[in-house]
């Protein structure tokens, strides 16, 4: 059964190909051999750059990127009322390679960015490989910005993809990140509103691209605030991260999968933020702070997220303090999550510390809740210590039981292998590398104690393959009622990366 099923990925493809002209006002072609200045963007005489392509379409056109690699800035700079979308025609075998940023949008609005592959061109290069940057007068902004199903991957300075400074209702979606570099992020979303992280592979493969790793390296997500009142807005707000999968952590031990406040500011960095649906592995031998980070911040719901691994972490769920000038954390909310070590060392690491549930330092954080979660440590104790503001003791609620999750020891990660036209773990596409961790490592066993344990009052509508949550809904990530075979019932490979809310 399973052969079919990774069979059918590329006939969608050859589909998605032949329907790649419909909706669209107009057409037009990037190629390597082609010309700005003789071209007209036909099929048979393309421009040259994606720069000057998107100078010169209509609105509602697509344009066609073939494969090759293309170096040089991308700059997308245009405002579209009905929206424009650049595409690579075959996924991922147009790369984008630059020694300085490769892709910036600081006046563009209504413009997507898919199917590519996009990295810095190797040492030495400028930081990011990613800029959306609102440069535009006020009252306009850049925004409806999506970045969708491309490979980002491999900067040699600074974050992978920057969302920064005044820009709002941006869509990262259906992404593959790995290797940022230094002390910063896959995602680092920085003074900005309204943007939505989901459906992408966050992970990190330094051994892969022939890079040491120097495990220094910071969160995959940061959600911040870092220029104060530089601009019109004062902390990140609005912002949703939903329906992703998270693993092999190579980083910091001060840093953590997702994180909310960095910089010590005297205001909450990050508010009206949600964390749902995710899956978070924990297969690195690489120690982490922990999985879910608050520093000044408020008004966070983090709910029907899977923890599960060794990890190993200082704390293995959460941290919750201040820094530098931050208020104290307010309304920090945790509900229906699973949190489980098969290996029965939560929160433990060789290096010494830790062995704790969280790191919460009291009079930090003025008010929490913690409600409805499982806890499972390998049959061992789940920690417990009184020095902290909070233990799974706090949950009413809560389940200690084994969630029946299977062991991380097989993972393969799914980096692109641009030669073989597919992931290393076979995949032919990022939604299936996506698919395969999450049915492979997210799905309970039968009888887990997870199935029908909420009451529904804090479930999200769907789990993390987009799935309904009818009637009572299942504790983590995934709702185990769907299963994924030949039918496709749980939809359709290409469905969760092409959604607009």
């Amino acid at each position: 059964m399973s052969d079919f099923r990774f069979s059918v990925a590329p006939l969608l493809f050859a589909f998605c190909a032949l329907m790649a002209g419909s909706g669209y006002a107009a057409t037009f072609w990037v190629a390597t051999n082609g010309s700005d200045s003789s071209g007209d963007g036909s099929s048979g005489s393309p421009w040259a750059t994606i720069t000057h392509a998107g100078d010169s379409v209509p609105d509602g056109s697509l344009v066609l990127v073939r494969p090759g690699t293309y170096f040089g800035r991308v700059k997308l700079r245009q405002t579209f009322d009905q929206g424009v979308t650049v595409r690579s025609e075959v996924p991922y075998q147009a790369r984008l390679r630059y020694n300085g940023t490769v892709v910036t949008c600081f006046y563009g609005q209504g413009i997507t960015l898919e199917g590519f592959d996009i990295a810095h061109d190797g040492p030495g290069a400028g930081a990011l490989v990613i800029q959306i940057q609102d440069l535009l007068d006020d009252p306009e902004r850049v925004e409806r910005i999506t970045i969708r199903n491309n490979v980002i991957h491999d900067s040699y300075n600074n974050d992978l993809l920057k969302v920064n400074y005044g820009a709002g209702n941006v869509i990262v979606e259906g992404n593959m990140f790995y290797n940022q570099w230094g002390s910063d992020e896959h995602i680092d979303v920085n003074s900005v509103t309204d943007v939505l992280i989901r459906d992408n592979v966050f992970f990190n493969d330094f051994a892969g691209s022939g890079r040491a790793n120097p495990n220094n390296t910071s969160s995959y997500i940061v959600i911040k605030d870092s220029d104060g009142t530089d601009n019109e807005i004062v902390g990140s707000t609005r912002i949703t991260v939903r329906r992703n999968v998270f693993l092999n952590w190579e980083g910091s031990t001060g840093s953590n999968f997702v994180l909310v406040g960095e910089d010590g500011q005297p205001f909450y960095e990050g508010y009206d933020i949600l964390v749902e649906n995710n899956l978070l592995l924990g297969n690195s031998a690489n120690t982490q702070r922990a999985p879910f980070g608050v520093k000044g911040g408020r008004d966070i719901t983090i709910r029907h997220n899977t923890v599960v691994g060794d990890l190993p972490t200082l704390a293995y769920a959460m941290r919750l303090n201040t820094e530098g000038s931050n208020p104290n954390n307010q309304d920090i909310r945790f509900y229906n999550n699973v949190w489980s070590d098969p290996t029965g060392t939560m929160g433990f690491n060789a290096g010494g510390g830790g062995n704790d549930f969280s790191d919460t330092p009291p009079g930090e954080t003025d008010s929490f809740v913690l409600d409805n979660n499982l806890y499972y440590n390998g049959g061992s104790a789940i920690p417990f210590d009184g020095n902290e503001l909070v233990n799974y003791t706090d949950d009413a609620h809560g389940t200690v039981a084994d969630p029946l999750l299977a062991s991380q020891g097989g993972i393969v990660l799914p980096r692109w292998n641009p030669g073989g036209g597919q992931f290393a773990d076979g995949s032919p596409s990022i939604g299936e590398a996506f698919r395969r961790l999450v049915e492979l490592y997210g799905r309970p066993a039968a009888g887990s104690p997870v199935v029908d344990a909420t009451d529904g009052a804090q479930s999200p509508p769907d789990d993390i393959l987009g799935n309904p949550r009818t009637g009572v809904p299942d504790l983590g990530a995934v709702e185990s009622s769907h299963i994924f075979d030949d039918g496709f019932e749980s939809g359709d490979l290409s469905a969760w990366t092409t959604e607009i809310p």
